[in-house]
């Protein structure tokens, strides 16, 4: 009943994969992982003697044991690949932002410039009316 359930998990894992790289939801770079973890699961579903060999070349007593330790590096890894993730895109928010800043001040400037243009000419423009 696990095997049919594993199965079953890793084909809809596959499919909803598959339908968020279709509708643009899920950027590529994450969709491999994702797609590699469900094959992985697929794979275990299908050939459960395989967990059963990796276990016996480890050494692991039991091959829950080893399952629980491989999740828990994955979780590890994806834990460390999007902090990698957020701390690039916080740094390009924060340049991003003092671009922002600077053109917005040279806009001001510039609004100023003109808006004192635009008072000289049309003092001008008073005074040769009189």
């Amino acid at each position: 009943m696990i095997v049919v359930l594993g199965i079953a998990l890793s084909l809809l894992a596959l499919g909803l994969v598959g339908w968020m790289l279709l509708t643009r939801r899920i950027q590529e770079k994450y969709a491999v992982l994702w797609i590699i973890i469900a094959l992985c699961v697929l794979v275990l579903g299908l050939f459960p003697q395989l967990l059963l060999w990796a276990t016996a070349l480890i050494g692991v007593q039991l091959p829950v044991n080893l399952l629980f330790a491989l999740a828990i590096l994955l979780l590890l890894g994806v834990a460390l690949h999007l902090s990698w993730e957020i701390s690039r895109a916080e740094d390009e928010i924060r340049r991003l932002a003092e671009e922002a800043a600077i053109s917005r001040a040279v806009v001001d400037q510039l609004r100023d410039r003109v808006d004192a243009l635009e008072e000289r000419a049309t003092g001008a423009k008073d005074s040769t009316e009189e």
